[in-house]
């Protein structure tokens, strides 16, 4: 799928954060993607929350395999390890870089790298593995 056809689907699917999110490039096998960062983002002590920084990495790499499956709803997370590694700074957009590591039949395999469009460094690193559904039988 390219970024279109992908932004098209999380609005159409998603559309309670898709406006949170920006595709910034699609490859074969990487995906990066920005988090517009907003108040609603932000945790006591001036920093973007974890669960904001989690939701960009679940949602760039779920877009990621998206790209390469196709519009696939019911594709969903299996596990995800996330390591908080640097305070990304409120204010800033946090860009993060999916990438495709193995993509079976069933399952899904990647990392995300999360960085401040603010800051030198990885701000945070998941490791992450989706589900793919099984492809519907067409009745004859």
């Amino acid at each position: 799928m390219e970024p279109e056809a992908l932004s098209a689907f999380l609005a159409r699917e998603f559309p309670q954060v898709a406006d949170d999110f920006a595709i910034e490039e699609v490859t074969p096998d990487r995906l990066v993607m920005r988090l517009r960062v907003a108040d609603r983002h932000l945790r006591p002590g001036g920093t973007v929350s974890g669960p904001s920084l989690f939701a960009l990495a679940d949602v760039a790499f779920y877009l990621a395999v998206l790209a390469r499956i196709g519009p696939q709803a019911l594709a969903v997370t299996t596990s995800c390890a996330i390591d908080f590694m640097r305070k990304p700074p409120a204010g800033h957009d946090l860009l993060c870089e999916a990438r495709l590591l193995k993509l079976g039949r069933q399952l899904a395999v990647g990392d995300a790298l999360i960085w401040s469009a603010a800051q030198e460094g990885v701000v945070a690193r998941a490791s992450l593995t989706y589900a793919i559904p099984p492809k519907r039988q067409e009745m004859p």
